[in-house]
Formats: structure tokens, C-alpha cells, sequence
């Protein structure tokens, strides 16, 4: 049989599942895999290969990691590729790159989109309440997120939802539909499907100041905040000079509003902190330079943290 001969570009722990898929089909020949850069880590910042990298090493195929993806087009041109699959590679992809494979460059993208465009796909539908997300397998132009879709699917947000545990839900989806989408695609039993822009909205990059509190918001509003800030860049404020990680709260809401936004009360010999309209309970969280804590055992090293205001 002839196969599909592909070259796969991702980076993250996100991207792993929908390379398996592909490599575990044999309808498939991955040509060649790119990803990032190594990057430093850990105490002694030696440099990490990325978990797409360590997945290509282990399977003896090609790995390039180009500063610029643009670097390597000639070296892509020569692979006579049939598609380019992208999953999370933090990069833009060029128009020379885009236009380069027999029929384009396919992405699986962690939104259904149009809504949520750009990179923070994963805290947006935590962040808003939402009851749903899923996962778009697109055709890549040159504009972000724009191009038009093939497949989508979905699933329910968890009440307990974090961006970690949907991350983990959205790639194994993503990877599960990939595979046949693409045949689908290559044969013409799919055809691609514009995106409504009147729909369409962006979600930027997280810094480390966005998991910053705002204790003046209601209680679900900064309940929904952490869940989706975990585990990077983590809900966090201030204590002492020092950041304070809020790591999980209880999803029950407390109708208690007798105490200033920000300061730490006991409620039902639980460690609770009044919001700008009612009021949460901590479950866990970690103070700068310490590790992750009960709040049980967070008070026991620190008695004198109830009546503290926080931020």
C-alpha cells in the first residue's frame, strides 16, 4: 500500500499522543519530526530535549530543531511530503512552509475554534465557566488559527476541570480523531469547512503576573481562576512580600460576607478567605521557596496566618 509520508512539528507533552497515533498507523511515514529547541531546566540548567524530541529519539527518526522552522525548507522540500501535521509548536508557521507539502499543513488546535484562538486555549473555557471544550483538526493559512476546519470534537468540562487535567483530555481526543481526519482529508471525503470570523475571538500567552488574585471578584469567579491558572502560571498572591500559590480551592461556595476581600478566616474548622462577594475555602497552596501544603499542615507552620489580608 502506499503511504502518507509526513513530517510531524510539536513540541510539548501536548503533541506526544498525536505522534504515537500517527506512528502507530500504517498508512503513515513521519519523514521527519521538528521541534523547539532544547531548553535549560532543573537546578543545574542542563539542557531537556522536549518530550516530542525524546518520543523521536526513542523511534530512530530524523529530528531537526531549527531556531526558525524557515531554516530547514530545503531540507522539508526534499521529503516530497504529502502533508505537514503541527501540534503545539509555539511557532508561526511561514507561508514558504505552508505552501511546501502536496496538500498543506494540518493543525490540532485545543479550542473549538473560532472561539479561542491563539495559546491560552486551555485556561479560556476554565476561566469563563464554560461547560464544554474540545478539539479542532485545521487547515493552517498564514493568519493564526484562521484556517479552515476539517474535524471537531468535544467533551464536558469536569466541575474540577484544571487546565492540566483538560490539557490531558484534549490530546489524547485530538490524537484519537487525527489519524482518519487526515486520510479523510487526503482523499477528499472531507471537505474543509470556513471559519465564521464574526465568531472568532484570541486568548494570549500567559506571563507569570497573569495568575495574580484579584480577591475584590466574586468567589466561583476566582474559584473558576485557579482551577484554570493550574499549573502554570498558578493563582497566586501576595504574603509577606512573598508569593503564596493558592493550588486548589473547594468548588463549594461560601455565602459569607462579614470580612474584608483578602483576609483569611476559620470556617467550619476549615482555612477559608473571604472573596469581593462571598467567600472559599483553601484546600492547598505553597508559599515562596516551600513545597506544596494541606492547608491543614500550611497552618500548623504558620498559626499566625487567619486574620492575615492577603495580596
Amino acid at each position: 500500500m502506499n503511504r502518507y509520508k509526513l513530517a510531524f512539528v510539536g513540541t510539548p507533552k501536548f503533541a506526544v499522543p498525536s505522534l504515537l497515533a500517527l506512528l502507530n498507523d500504517e498508512r503513515f511515514e513521519i519523514k521527519a519530526v521538528i521541534s523547539q529547541p532544547d531548553m535549560p531546566a532543573g537546578r543545574s540548567m542542563e539542557l531537556v530535549p522536549t518530550p516530542v524530541k525524546a518520543l523521536a529519539l526513542s523511534k530512530n527518526l530524523p529530528i531537526f530543531q531549527p531556531q526558525k522552522i524557515s531554516q530547514i525548507i530545503d531540507q522539508l522540500r526534499e521529503l516530497e511530503l504529502d502533508a505537514i501535521v503541527v501540534v503545539a509548536y509555539a511557532q508561526i508557521i511561514p507561508e514558504s512552509i505552508l505552501s511546501l507539502p502536496k496538500y498543506g499543513c494540518i493543525n490540532v488546535h485545543g479550542s473549538l475554534l473560532p472561539k479561542y484562538r491563539g495559546a491560552s486555549v486551555l485556561q479560556a473555557p476554565i476561566l469563563n465557566n464554560e461547560e464544554e471544550s474540545g478539539v479542532t483538526i485545521m487547515l493552517m493559512d498564514k493568519t493564526l488559527d484562521t484556517g479552515p476546519i476539517l474535524k471537531q470534537a468535544s467533551i464536558k468540562l469536569s466541575p474540577e476541570e484544571t487546565a492540566e487535567t483538560l490539557g490531558e483530555k484534549l490530546s489524547s481526543l485530538g490524537a484519537e480523531i487525527l489519524p482518519n481526519t487526515i486520510v479523510s482529508y487526503l482523499t477528499g471525503d472531507i471537505k474543509p469547512q470556513a471559519q465564521d470570523n464574526n465568531l472568532a475571538n484570541y486568548v494570549g500567552r500567559l506571563e507569570k503576573k497573569d495568575g495574580i488574585i484579584d480577591w475584590s471578584l466574586d468567589a466561583k469567579k476566582i474559584e473558576c481562576f485557579t482551577r484554570a491558572m493550574f499549573p502554570w502560571p498558578s493563582a497566586w498572591t501576595w504574603l509577606a512580600g512573598k508569593q503564596l500559590k493558592i493550588l486548589k480551592v473547594d468548588p463549594l461556595i461560601i455565602p459569607i460576607n462579614s470580612q474584608k476581600s483578602g483576609k483569611t478566616f476559620i470556617y467550619n474548622s476549615n482555612l477559608a478567605v473571604q472573596c469581593g462577594h462571598d467567600s472559599l475555602i483553601i484546600k492547598q497552596l505553597q508559599l515562596e521557596g516551600k513545597k506544596p501544603m494541606a492547608a491543614e499542615e500550611f497552618l500548623r507552620g504558620y498559626n499566625d496566618f487567619v486574620g492575615t489580608v492577603l495580596g
